[in-house]
């Protein structure tokens, strides 16, 4: 509340001038400043108690708030009485303050009356914050309304408060009227209620402009030294990209005490690179009790390998009251083979509601061999919103053949965005012949990075494609279509029959270097077609022994028609006994196609053998 009352007011103090052909230090320029300043104030005192004694009422009235100011109740409390016998309702507003201040609030509450009658607005605000705390709101709205009427902030601003807290919608008029006054903490929160609003009215087509109000006032509350103000403008500021700026408002926030704008202000230096600055902020946040800082702090100790140090952050996260401490220490814990107690820690965070640690701890006793006490993890998780959890439901019931059970998860999780959910829903459509609904989730996962995805996206694609006239080796069709793409996306991230199929377009269009190399990639990650495709490539320009060594390795990893070119390359040679063993080998690898011709050659080759 204001200490001064409508006629007094703090009188400007002059400045000694120094002396002509003599310098002063530093320290000492300044103690002739403060001396200066309090010699000053002395003067104006003796003025006024000059005046005062000589019957001025209005002297009185500013002595006593003067004194009043400087904490001398015993001395103000004459003049101002005086003052307020005379009808200065200044000195009346000042001497309810006095004693207020003395412990007398209804008395206090008197005097504050008579000046708000007068039409004091610093009385009536008084007066009305003084109803509000009796309990007897309707006077205390009157008060504030005239108060806030006459044009005074604090008025404005202490009845926006009561209307807001009553829910009436015409708080916002005089929490903005108090914020163009100057009010700090009124700018403060008519940007939180605008931001708000922002966040309800997304669609909204004034979005733009109501964001736009809220970070004006921000700035201004910020401006004024409020330090959330401060905090909730450099989040705006480092989500609109303005990284600069912001970490200048994280800054001011920071030296004036706000540990959470510490915090922020050391993950903007992470991310920087500096992470000895990040650290020293992060430091400064967590011994101010900020958890997230304390884990901040935990998790680049643990990157360090100071794993003692980092379980010390963890624990204090814990003690802030942050759940993600215990989710932390449990995940360290995991790291280094400490399963007991990962463990206990997971299930803290897990019955505290973190959602990712009751997933975890579901994992971990499904690793364990407990799958009835993993699945209500997975559940409490999935229902809290975990889309790993939900995915891991899908995965629980489709091992115990529930399909579909499994596949209301995998939807659920899929719907989230996950990508290996999408893919299995994926396969699921396409399984019950829904292929317009098979590609429209097999999209989703290979453009979440399933090759998976894109090889079975490609195979869809491919499978409606009008068959493609046949072109003479070495000419090379350049156009790609749409199946292709994906094959080659799939091919790109490593999927070995996406390499074998991207290799066979390749050939097919007559492009024989680009075909061997992606069989060639095929076959050296372990893919059988891979090796007999390339062995076929590699017969057909003329290299049968190079062949031979690929359609060996297809062969030895169950490639039936692999084993049968062998058996023909060696009968061809004149090496009967191994060609009937490759035909044999052919004959139990099949197909049936594949089985009847290696038998008929084999039998030739006995024939042969046992002339």
């Amino acid at each position: 509340m204001d200490v001064m009352g409508d006629k007094a007011t703090l009188f400007e103090t002059g400045r000694f001038v120094q002396p002509s052909g003599e310098e002063a230090t530093p320290d000492e320029s300044r103690d002739e400043t403060a001396d200066a300043v309090e010699t000053g104030e002395a003067v104006e005192e003796m003025r006024l108690r000059l005046a005062a004694e000589a019957g001025d009422v209005e002297a009185m009235s500013v002595l006593g708030a003067m004194l009043l100011r400087h904490g001398d109740l015993d001395g103000a409390e004459p003049h101002l009485r005086t003052a307020t016998a005379e009808g200065d309702r200044a000195a009346a507003n000042n001497l309810g303050v006095l004693l207020h201040q003395r412990g007398y609030p209804d008395e206090a509450a008197g005097w504050w009356r008579v000046a708000a009658v007068a039409g004091s607005a610093a009385a009536a605000h008084a007066l009305g914050r003084h109803r509000r705390e009796c309990g007897d709101e309707p006077a205390a709205e009157y008060w504030l309304r005239q108060s806030a009427e006459q044009g005074h902030a604090l008025g404005a601003y202490a009845l926006a408060d009561l209307l807001e807290h009553r829910g009436d919608p015409g708080a916002e008029q005089w929490m903005r009227a108090a914020a163009e006054r100057g009010h700090r903490e009124a700018a403060y929160r008519l940007a939180r209620a605008l931001d708000h609003r922002d966040h309800e009215e997304r669609e909204d087509p004034k979005e733009h402009s109501v964001r736009a109000e809220a970070e004006q006032w921000y700035r201004q509350a910020a401006a004024r030294g409020h330090r959330r103000a401060a905090l909730h403008l450099g989040t705006i500021l480092e989500k609109r990209g303005e990284l600069k700026e912001a970490g200048r408002w994280y800054l001011t926030s920071a030296k004036d005490g706000e540990a959470r704008a510490a915090c922020a202000l050391g993950f903007l230096l992470r991310d920087a690179g500096d992470t000895e600055n990040a650290a020293i902020w992060w430091l400064r946040a967590a011994q101010d009790g900020d958890g997230n800082a304390a884990n901040a702090l935990g998790a680049l100790h643990a990157e360090r390998g100071q794993t003692q140090t980092a379980e010390r952050w963890y624990r204090a996260a814990m003690d802030a009251g942050d759940d993600n401490g215990a989710y932390n220490l449990a995940l360290l814990c995991a790291e280094q083979g400490r399963t007991a107690q990962a463990e206990q820690w997971y299930r803290r965070a897990a019955y505290a509601g973190h959602r990712e640690a009751a997933n975890a701890l579901a994992i971990l006793l499904l690793q364990g061999g407990d799958t009835a006490g993993a699945e209500p993890w997975f559940s409490k998780a999935a229902e809290a919103g975990s889309v790993d959890a939900a995915f891991n439901l899908g995965i629980l019931f489709a091992g115990r053949g529930e399909e579909g059970v499994a596949q209301r998860w995998y939807e659920r999780a899929a719907a989230a965005g996950h990508t290996e959910a999408a893919l299995q829903v994926g396969i699921a459509r396409l399984r019950d012949g829904d292929e317009q609904e098979a590609e429209r989730h097999l999209r989703c996962a290979a453009g979440g990075g399933s090759a998976e995805a894109a090889y079975r996206l490609a195979a869809v694609l491919d499978a409606r494609r009008p068959p493609q006239p046949a072109h003479e080796l070495g000419e090379i069709v350049h156009e790609k279509t749409e199946c292709e793409e994906w094959y080659e996306r799939a091919a790109t991230q490593g999927h070995r029959r996406a390499q074998v199929r991207v290799g066979m377009l390749a050939a097919a269009r007559g492009d024989v270097v680009e075909a061997a190399r992606r069989y060639r990639t095929a076959a050296e990650a372990g893919s059988r077609n891979g090796a007999f495709n390339l062995g076929l490539l590699l017969a057909r320009e003329g290299s049968e022994p190079e062949a031979a060594v690929w359609w060996t390795r297809a062969a030895d990893a169950g490639h039936g028609r692999a084993a049968l070119r062998l058996a023909l390359v060696y009968a061809r040679r004149g090496e009967l006994a191994e060609g009937q063993r490759w035909a044999d080998r052919a004959v139990s690898l099949g197909p049936g196609e594949v089985a009847e011709r290696a038998a008929r050659l084999r039998d030739a080759l006995r024939e042969e053998l046992s002339a």
